[in-house]
C-alpha cells in the first residue's frame, strides 16, 4: 500500500527554517514526478516545488514562484525520501505541508496539482510561523 509520510514540521519564529522530510513506501511503480504543497489556512492548496523522475527532463526541479529562493528540494533516492529545506520563513508560511506522488502518465510535472495525472497524497505535517 502507497505511504508517504511527512515530518519535520513545528513552529518557528520569523525568519527561521525548517527542514521537512517525506518517507515514501509501497508505491505500487515508480513515481514519474514528487512534489511538495502546502495549504493555509483559508487558502487553496498551492505548489511549491516538484521533482521529475523520468530522466527525460533536463530541468528535473521545478519551483514555484513562492519558493524560489528560500525552498530547497532534494531528495535521498537510495532511501525513499523527499525533503524541502525552507528558510527565512514568515508568518504568510504557516500552513500544511504536503508531499505526494505521480505514478500514471499523462500528466505534468509542474507545481499545479490539477496538472497532475493521479497524486497520491501524504497527511501532511503543520508548519507555524509566529513570533
Amino acid at each position: 500500500q502507497a505511504n508517504l509520510m511527512e515530518s519535520g514540521g513545528g513552529s518557528v519564529q520569523p525568519g527561521g527554517s525548517l527542514k521537512l522530510s517525506c518517507s515514501i513506501s509501497g508505491l505500487p511503480s515508480p513515481a514519474l514526478c514528487l512534489g511538495w504543497f502546502r495549504q493555509g489556512p483559508g487558502k487553496e492548496r498551492e505548489g511549491l516545488a516538484v521533482l521529475s523522475t523520468t530522466g527525460s527532463s533536463t530541468v528535473p526541479i521545478t519551483y514555484a514562484n513562492i519558493a524560489k529562493g528560500r525552498f530547497t528540494l532534494s531528495e535521498d533516492n537510495a532511501k525513499n525520501v523527499l525533503f524541502l529545506e525552507m528558510n527565512n520563513l514568515q508568518p504568510d508560511d504557516t500552513a500544511m505541508y504536503y508531499c505526494a506522488a505521480d505514478l500514471r502518465p499523462g500528466g505534468f510535472c509542474v507545481p499545479v496539482s490539477s496538472s497532475w495525472a493521479d497524486p497520491i497524497w501524504g497527511r501532511g505535517t503543520q508548519v507555524t510561523v509566529s513570533s
